[in-house]
């Protein structure tokens, strides 16, 4: 079973999804890598794509080449991440559809962990799959201000592209994991309000 998230009311519903993905509901919980494949395109399409960007201008002189070997590396990560190695790795998914009325609905989908399927849950993969959801995104805003600041124009559309593609992943499978954006926004004012309170205790202990 799939929590279902809409961002059209924030409502959650149950739902059957993945179907035929889920024949491994029953197997052993393993620390190890389970989708070797996923998870190896998970990161294959990402690293190369700032690879290159680094280091294209050492190899090639042509900047059309680079521009497009990099956007075709972020454009197969996009796929790949948004329809293939979230459901494997983590059990999540985000897509968008239009309803009869044409009206366009962005739903966040997360599986439901029960006592029995948790153990197929692969920490090995959990980890990488956030570490390179998350840090990938991290790297190109910081090329981002870099192309910005030392007038590299040329570079700036290519940067931005890859802020936005790999950044749009990482907010849709945010949304999946956390829920809502009442829960995305309950959680982050939590976090400040532990913080806060945290600063002020340490305040008075030293005072």
């Amino acid at each position: 079973p799939l929590q279902q998230s809409s961002d059209s009311n924030d409502d959650t519903e149950d739902v059957s999804l993945f179907d035929a993905e889920e024949e491994t509901a029953n197997r052993p919980k393993k620390s190890k890598i389970r989708h070797p494949v996923a998870s190896f395109f998970h990161l294959f399409f990402r690293v190369s794509a700032i690879v290159v960007y680094l280091l294209c201008e050492l190899f090639s002189s042509s900047f059309i080449a680079c521009m497009v070997t990099i956007i075709l590396l972020l454009s197969c990560d996009f796929w790949a991440v948004k329809n293939v190695t979230g459901r494997l790795m983590v059990g999540l998914r985000w897509w968008n559809h239009i309803d009869e009325d044409g009206k366009s609905h962005w739903v966040f989908e997360s599986r439901k962990v029960s006592a029995q399927e948790s153990k197929t849950v692969s920490e090995a993969e959990s980890r990488i799959f956030w570490l390179g959801l998350i840090a990938c995104p991290v790297l190109w805003v910081i090329f981002a201000f870099s192309a910005l600041f030392s007038f590299r124009v040329k570079w700036l559309a290519v940067v931005i592209m890859g802020v936005v593609l790999q950044g749009a992943n990482l907010y849709g499978y945010i949304r999946c994991k956390v829920g809502s954006r009442k829960n995305l926004t309950n959680m982050a004012t939590s976090y400040l309000g532990k913080q806060f309170l945290r600063q002020n205790t340490g305040d008075e202990q030293t005072s």
